[in-house]
């Protein structure tokens, strides 16, 4: 039996929040000596992800587009802040003189 990390990374079609979800995989060799995948979850057996069963995290929306293994190593553009920016605290000030009354 050998196991196998996978991070798919996937996009929601509503609101365009990237994620993405980690699995292990087992192969197992079967008694008629072929492997067979099994995907786990945080330790509990699921089926194989697909765009049709991913659900946003953010939104809950059920449409989402699964890229390949991989994808967002390379492209980070795609993958949101962990935290939002800091606000400058910069005072704005205009160009245009103050008219006098």
């Amino acid at each position: 039996m050998t196991e196998e990390r996978r991070s798919l990374p996937f996009e929601c079609r509503t609101c365009w929040h990237v994620w993405e979800e980690d699995y292990l995989v087992r192969l197992v060799d079967t008694r008629n000596g072929t492997e067979r995948e099994i995907w786990l979850r945080a330790g509990v057996p699921v089926p194989p992800p697909s765009s049709s069963g991913a659900v946003c995290p953010r939104c809950g929306c059920q449409q989402a587009v699964m890229f390949p293994d991989g994808y967002l190593a390379r492209h980070p553009e795609l993958i949101p802040p962990a935290e939002p920016p800091v606000p400058d605290a910069t005072p704005l000030l205009s160009p245009v003189r103050k008219l006098l009354t």
